[in-house]
Order: structure tokens, then C-alpha cells, then sequence
């Protein structure tokens, strides 16, 4: 997708940061231990990874090589231990109902192993009938980050061997990659661009998400747009927070327009929106029948077996005509209860397809928080970063931008992508990032980092 506008990065430097993904180690089957190397000890329940925190083991945020979560495995006689990679001697073990790091030579530090289907695996205490567990949750709470050493239910006990450099494979030829294989370059707040009109109050709207209109987003090869839409009489509008005092506000089917006439001149394009949604159903509904020649390019991922069979091939999917997924974070519950769903008239709700990191890294100066957890993680949810379903991957959404959209940062953070996404990203939710969502995103080439996504595939 290479334009005049916004050239996609060298094959040398793509090439580079795909071979850094690639470890010589073959890949070890489902049924069995994985071979010695490197691995997060990562939560089926929480997708957190376990990491020594002053001697306590607790369920962190994955932070890549960062704050003790990386764990050496190696055999033990009929056993195994997990040693630290930042503290060497000190292995992941037990204090009676704890979850401790003790010398590796000593007897808590042993484990059990077992598969327990599905890539997860149980720790077990030697010979006992007690296993490295997550916590029960209390009533409006996560799960504690402390982790015990008990009689935990399959669910809570059950664990990813996630590995630190993971085994990968070339891309498919073009004909072949499916969706989940492909990553998309994404903008975030693409409506907030100051180009195409107002998307926020007087001095907000100092410091746009993006300075380039949505068709010169298009042409620069943006394939992800993340849209915010708020309801007033005049029907659902894109902008920040509140649309009062916004100056010449666009409405969503204006966008949805551009977007459908581009799909109609390039039939090899594929593109999708995400909405931040705010509207009622059926207003939302008559947004999207303002948009000429939507049904012709609308993608219906829930008509086409996709949960039961897995992502069908991009080239498929254009061949088709199927080629406009539109996603919503609205609640389908909500939904239900007035009476009118989404998915009804062609919205797909996001929590049933994908997978989303927290949208936010910090504030627009400073230090940046590149731990890479689920932004669906709370009190009310529990959909990790990992989830997986038989036959099915949910796309991966990377959020990878800051509170305020500064310029300097914008550019520093993105010229970091690729890093941050093979780094803490990939490993957090175990499958490639399928949309790089960023601010800014003619500053710091992060089309770089989906060139070198696009070299190779996760399995």
C-alpha cells in the first residue's frame, strides 16, 4: 500500500525486525511440555503474567523484559523449575498456601507440569493434589494480584507457557493470508483531524489525533479508523467527549461515505471501523442507511461461519465484496434491552470479535506505560488479551498512544512501535497485532511496523 503521501518502510528494516521474532527452537506440540527456553507464566483466566515482586509471585501487567516476569524452564528429574531471568538461583515456588520465589535448590521449587488442553498447562506441587492457582475474585473486584498455591478450579489453575522469542512462519502468499494474519495500519480519532471539520470545543481541538482528512488518510494507506460518535438531534456525531460548542461537527455517515465511495474505486481494499458509541441503536441504524452503496461492501463476519471455521483469506473477502467490517464497543446487553441489536443491521459488537490492549500509555509528556493488558479487564469483565475459541482468534486491536496528542510524542512513541509490539504486545496476547492504532501517524513511521508485521505470521 505503498503512496506517494506516506512511503511504507525498507525491506531492510522490515526484514530486520521480523527475523528478531524468530527463535531457532521448534515449537513444542499441545500435548506436551514445551522444550527449555525462556516463557511468561501467563494467566488463562487474567492474561497477566506471574512476576517476583520482592519475594511475593503476583499476576502483573505484562511488561515484557521488564519487572521479573521472564522465567528460565528447565527439566528437574521428573520435574521442572521456572528460575528467574533478573535473579539468578531464584526460581518460582511455594511458601505453603503461597506463591513464593525460593532458591532453586530448594525442595518448593519443583513443579508438576500436566497439558490441560488448549496450549495450557497446570503447575502442580509434586506428588500433591495442590496447584499454582489465581485467587478467586470477590464480588466487584479483580482477581488479587497474589498468587496461591492450592486446590484452585481448572480455570483459575490453568496457565500459558507463553514463549519470550516465539517460533513464527513466513506470510502466506496474498492469495492466502487470512484476516487474523494481516496487520493494519489504524488511526486513532481519525475523525479528530481538523481537516474535515470541527470534532471538539475552542482550544480542544488545538491538538488533533490526526492533521491528515479522512481520504488523505485513506490514500496514505490507513485502513483502520477509530471513530468517535455522539447523539444529538441532529443525529450521530463525530466528536471528543461532547459535541457542544464543536465548530462545523461531521456527522458519521459523511465519514462512512468517503470511506464506502474509496471501497467502490479500489475492490481490493479492505478497511474497518470502530466506533466509540454513544447513540441509541436505531439512531445509529439510520446513520448507517444514509451511506450509498453500504450494503454492497458490508462484511457480515457472523453470516459466514467465521466463529466456527476461522478468519477467511483477505482475497476472498474482496472477491466477495465483503470488504467494510464496522465494529462498535457498545454493550450488546444494552442492546437487548431496548429492543434493537447492532449486529441486527450489520454492527459487529467488539467484545464478540476482537481482543483490545488499554487504550492509553500516559499522559502527553513524560515517561510511558508500554505494559500491554486487556482494556476489557475489570471488576465487570474478564476478556484477556488471550482469549481464544475453538477454531476461532479474535483480531487484535494494539492501542499504542498517549491521553493527548502531542506532536514530539507522537512521533517519539511511533518511531517505537514495532519494538513495543514484538516486545510486550505480541507475547501479552499471543497472537499478532491485526490493527496498530495510532495518533499522529505521519510522524515516527509506524507503517514500519506493519510492513514488518506483514512478513510473517504468529501460529
Amino acid at each position: 500500500m505503498r503512496t506517494p503521501h506516506a512511503p511504507l518502510t525498507t525491506t531492510v528494516m522490515a526484514a530486520a525486525l521480523a527475523a528478531a521474532v524468530v527463535a531457532p527452537a521448534p515449537a513444542a506440540g499441545a500435548d506436551a511440555v514445551p522444550p527449555p527456553g525462556t516463557y511468561y507464566v501467563q494467566s488463562a483466566t487474567t492474561g497477566l503474567n506471574a512476576a517476583d515482586s520482592a519475594g511475593t509471585v503476583e499476576q502483573h501487567r505484562p511488561r515484557g523484559d521488564e519487572d521479573r516476569q521472564q522465567w528460565n524452564l528447565r527439566a528437574d528429574g521428573a520435574a521442572y523449575l521456572l528460575e528467574n531471568t533478573d535473579r539468578p538461583g531464584v526460581c518460582l515456588g511455594r511458601d505453603g498456601d503461597r506463591a513464593r520465589t525460593v532458591a532453586c535448590t530448594g525442595p518448593d521449587a519443583p513443579w508438576e507440569i500436566t497439558p490441560a488442553g488448549a496450549d495450557r498447562f497446570t503447575l502442580a506441587v509434586p506428588g500433591a493434589d495442590r496447584r499454582l492457582t489465581v485467587a478467586p475474585k470477590a464480588p466487584g473486584a479483580t482477581h488479587p494480584a497474589a498468587l496461591a498455591v492450592g486446590t484452585g478450579t481448572d480455570g483459575l489453575a490453568a496457565w500459558y507457557l507463553t514463549p519470550v522469542g516465539p517460533v513464527t512462519h513466513p506470510m502466506p502468499p496474498r492469495d492466502r493470508r487470512t484476516l487474523d494474519q494481516v496487520t493494519f495500519l489504524t488511526a486513532h480519532n481519525a475523525y479528530a483531524n481538523g481537516v474535515d471539520g470541527g470534532f471538539a470545543p475552542p482550544f480542544v481541538d488545538l491538538f488533533p489525533n490526526q492533521t491528515r482528512g479522512i481520504e488523505r488518510q485513506l490514500a496514505d494507506g490507513v485502513r483502520g479508523f477509530m471513530l468517535d460518535i455522539h447523539q444529538t438531534p441532529d443525529g450521530a456525531i463525530l466528536c471528543h467527549n461532547s459535541c457542544t460548542l464543536v465548530r462545523r461537527p461531521v456527522a458519521l455517515w459523511v465519514d462512512l461515505q468517503r470511506i464506502v465511495d474509496f471501497l467502490h474505486a479500489r475492490p481490493d481494499q479492505f478497511v474497518t471501523v470502530f466506533l466509540e458509541d454513544h447513540v441509541d441503536p436505531g439512531v445509529l441504524r439510520a446513520e448507517l442507511a444514509r451511506v450509498r452503496g453500504l450494503p454492497d461492501v458490508l462484511y457480515r463476519p457472523d453470516r459466514t461461519g467465521v466463529r466456527e471455521n476461522g478468519w477467511p483469506a483477505l482475497a476472498d473477502l474482496t472477491a466477495a465484496g465483503h470488504r467494510l467490517l464496522i465494529l462498535t464497543d457498545h454493550s450488546r446487553a444494552a442492546d437487548r434491552a431496548a429492543g434493537l441489536t447492532r449486529d441486527s443491521f450489520g454492527v459487529m459488537y467488539q467484545r464478540e470479535w476482537t481482543v483490545e490492549n488499554h487504550w492509553s500509555m500516559g499522559p502527553g509528556v513524560g515517561a510511558s506505560d508500554w505494559s500491554c493488558y486487556s482494556r476489557w479487564y475489570d471488576a465487570g469483565t474478564d476478556i484477556p488479551l488471550t482469549r481464544t475459541e475453538p477454531g476461532f482468534r479474535p483480531l487484535f486491536v494494539m492501542n499504542h498512544f498517549r491521553d493527548a496528542a502531542l506532536a514530539s510524542t507522537a512521533g517519539t512513541d511511533n518511531s517505537k512501535l514495532a519494538d513495543r509490539a514484538r516486545r510486550f504486545c505480541q507475547p501479552a496476547a499471543r497472537k499478532k497485532p491485526n490493527y496498530l492504532a495510532v495518533d499522529r501517524y505521519e510522524l515516527g513511521d509506524p507503517a514500519s511496523a506493519v510492513a514488518a508485521l506483514n512478513t510473517y505470521t504468529y501460529p
